[in-house]
């Protein structure tokens, strides 16, 4: 079995425990996902910042800084959004690192989207990430039929969540666009075989309607790597194993930001 394939199984392990926990809805109001990360006319490209204390293909990262105090980290130097990794036993995330960023941002008085990066494949999950302070979620086109992508954006839309789907190539672009998103991020990293293809990227970002919010994802390490995004259709762009290797990332992150343009 792939990555992707052990990945999955366990979710299916880790529902049957989400769906006995009764919910506890939370009363806050999203903030627009859509409005933060737009770019207009001869504006920047906005940074989506990553916490993520563990990746399958670089291993341990950074724990110096706690996933709270990181997000706030983040905010502080610039980042228009920050992503945060549900997945226990693949990257060392949890609901609760989600919701501990919530609750930091707020308490600094940084209003500043989260994203729940997680590998989601049921409602429930949609739930928990509403729940636990998100103000978007993460949908992968590649983990579940179309019919099933369709329910899941309006899951999020009913929710008040931002669905943003992950695509890989042309086919998961068409059904991203079948189910109704408005946001759609394209991996530089195929998620079977871990490979980086930088042409593809480029090519399935122009693909996507100007209509649309496009957001570049996977395979950012350095500034100059911003500015050559920038220079394209994205709208934004997320950065993670990068930033997630500096103990503190404000200085990186703080280069980046200023390369993403005026």
């Amino acid at each position: 079995m792939s990555l992707l394939g052990d990945i999955l199984a366990a979710k299916q392990r880790e529902l049957a425990v989400l769906r006995d926990r009764p919910r506890r809805p939370s009363a806050r109001t999203p903030i627009g996902v859509v409005e933060a990360l737009r770019r207009g006319r001869a504006a920047p490209l906005r940074i989506i910042a990553e916490v993520k204390l563990r990746s399958p293909s670089a291993g341990a990262l950074s724990h110096a800084l706690a996933p709270g105090d990181r997000a706030v980290a983040y905010a502080e130097a610039g980042a228009s959004m920050v992503s945060v990794l549900c997945d226990g036993p693949f990257f060392d995330g949890s609901w609760d690192h989600l919701a501990a960023a919530r609750a930091c941002l707020d308490a600094a008085g940084l209003r500043v989207p989260l994203l729940a990066k997680e590998f989601v494949v049921d409602a429930r999950q949609v739930e928990e990430a509403r729940d636990r302070g998100a103000d978007a979620v993460l949908l992968i086109a590649r983990i579940v039929d179309g019919a099933s992508l369709k329910r899941l954006v309006q899951t999020a839309r009913d929710e008040g969540l931002e669905p943003l789907v992950e695509v890989v190539d042309e086919p998961e672009l068409e059904a991203a666009l079948a189910a109704g998103a408005s946001l759609v991020g394209v991996n530089a990293r195929d998620l079977d075989s871990l490979a980086m293809d930088a042409g593809r990227t480029v090519r399935v970002l122009d693909a996507i309607p100007a209509r649309l919010v496009a957001v570049h994802l996977s395979g950012l390490k350095a500034p100059e790597d911003i500015t050559k995004v920038a220079s394209g259709r994205a709208d934004a762009a997320l950065v993670g194993e990068a930033l997630m290797r500096q103990d503190d990332p404000r200085a990186l992150l703080r280069a980046m930001v200023k390369e993403a343009g005026p």
